[in-house]
């Protein structure tokens, strides 16, 4: 199974959103920008997110996107969701009826206990969470320098090692 880039990009815009947040609202410009995926691309990704209520879309000038919630609100499930559906291996496990096996299927119960324990992985983390583990490695880091700062002893103040 392979998620998409669509979700993948998604998660990349709104950590990057979160990121830029204190300066405004993010033109998607800025975002495809530095990410390195196409404005048209990135305007489809929006869509949902800003329907789905974890974007708000601000026009003029000034406008771009925000986050509607703080980051540590945001579940990387409920952006999975909004941009994919509900992760499954096959279609059965979201709709037994698309399989007339799907009642005494002997691998149907398999497929339903790993959809489940993917859905579960990203109903544990949220945004915050993505921008905590960003160690900043590499050109498309999305974590705010400041959160970068609290992973580092030596620039928090502590002690490197004890």
């Amino acid at each position: 199974m392979r998620i998409s880039t669509r979700s993948r990009y998604g998660i990349r815009a709104l950590l990057d959103i979160a990121r830029h947040s204190a300066e405004g609202p993010v033109r998607l410009r800025e975002i495809a920008r530095r990410q390195d995926v196409s404005l048209s691309y990135l305007e489809h990704i929006v869509g949902p997110l800003v329907s789905g209520g974890v974007l708000r879309s601000t026009r003029g000038v000034y406008g771009g996107v925000s986050l509607v919630r703080q980051p540590e609100d945001i579940s990387v499930a409920e952006v999975f969701a909004l941009l994919e559906g509900r992760l499954a291996a096959v279609d059965c496990v979201t709709d037994p009826g698309v399989c007339p096996r799907s009642g005494s299927c002997a691998t149907h119960r398999l497929w339903v206990e790993m959809a489940d324990a993917m859905n579960a992985v990203l109903d544990s983390r949220t945004l915050a969470d993505l921008m905590t583990d960003d160690r900043g490695e590499g050109g498309n880091s999305c974590a705010h320098p400041a959160m970068r700062a609290l992973k580092d002893p030596v620039m928090n103040g502590s002690p490197k090692d004890s």
